[in-house]
């Protein structure tokens, strides 16, 4: 442990000019190909273990789609990702156009791992209910979405998002680290809008939003969920 040093370099380069996070969604994906651009040299090829930090990880496009792929062009052993952000598991309604359930790729994790396990008749049993809370004006009441995740732990999410983040012909390891919700309330103490992450909505609202992004999912609209 005293002979291991950790080096800090400059290997990828942003295009400061383009933003993919606020692009139309027809364009992100041949936008996230040229935004980054990347150093060589500074990585031993099949022995340094490469660990980039991301602000948050939203949809994922852009790791996949440009980031994770760029990295293994300098053929580290491995590939980690830390997002100092938890994961991002529901709509945003008070500023932040995040409102559609199947960009976030937390959720998608959740799905797919709800359909790996055979759980997936959780979903149809889910709309229904909140087909009923809307039935009866009460949609704003709880947090459905929050059923989805209930199965898994941080740890299989993270797991599953790190190969929905890895090209399919990629062959070096990928794997996500995710800040926790307790260390990041730790970190900010006095900043605990925290909705996004674990669903605690300050209004009311905010759960009706959430289940309507969920049913605008289930029912193939890519709509808004207000």
């Amino acid at each position: 442990m005293v002979n291991r040093r950790i080096r800090i370099e400059k290997i990828a380069i942003k295009d400061v000019k383009l933003r993919t996070f606020i692009t139309e969604d027809s364009s992100r994906n041949e936008m996230v190909q040229h935004v980054y651009d990347i150093t060589y040299g500074t990585v031993r090829k099949n022995t340094d273990t490469v660990v980039v930090i991301d602000d948050s990880i939203v949809r994922g496009t852009t790791l996949k789609e440009s980031i994770v792929r760029m990295l293994s062009r300098l053929q580290p052993k491995k590939i980690i990702i830390v997002s100092s952000a938890p994961q991002i598991r529901y709509p945003d309604c008070y500023g932040i156009d995040m409102s559609k359930l199947g960009d976030f790729i937390a959720f998608r994790a959740a799905i797919e791992l709800l359909h790996d396990t055979g759980q997936q008749e959780l979903l149809g049993t889910l709309l229904n209910k909140c087909k009923d809370l809307q039935r009866n004006n009460q949609l704003h009441t709880e947090n459905i979405v929050r059923q989805v995740y209930k199965p898994f732990t941080l740890d299989q999410i993270s797991a599953k998002i790190a190969k929905l983040i890895t090209p399919p012909d990629l062959k070096i390891p990928v794997s996500v680290i995710y800040q926790t919700i307790e260390s990041l309330h730790e970190a900010c103490p006095t900043n605990l809008g925290d909705w996004y992450f674990t669903g605690n909505y300050p209004t009311p609202g905010g759960n009706r939003v959430c289940n309507k992004a969920f049913m605008n999912y289930m029912e193939g609209k890519n709509v808004r969920g207000y």
